[in-house]
């Protein structure tokens, strides 16, 4: 249930950057951003709950915070942030 929540309130906290971003943009908000190829809304969500399941955010949150973390734990936490702005840029969210 906590990797669940944490997961939840780094979303909520990614929302809100990307709506707050859109707003003070000078030429106002750009619209979806077009998904890489092969990959859907609901093929990167099915990922990132893969990579929570295996406690990824938390990983996340150590690089964020400039701990030192494995190569593997730091590609974890890559592969995460992308998805995660694949997902929030194409507006899979809403």
């Amino acid at each position: 249930m906590v990797p669940l929540l944490r997961m939840g309130a780094g979303l909520m906290a990614a929302v809100l950057l990307v709506g707050c971003a859109a707003q003070s943009a000078p030429g106002g908000d750009p619209g979806a951003r077009p998904l890489p190829p092969g990959q859907t809304c609901q093929s990167i969500r099915s990922e990132l709950n893969k990579l929570d399941a295996r406690g990824v955010p938390a990983k996340v949150e150590a690089v964020s915070a400039g701990r030192r973390v494995s190569a593997q734990d730091r590609a974890d936490a890559d592969r995460y942030n992308q998805l995660l702005n694949s997902y929030l840029g194409a507006r899979c969210h809403v």
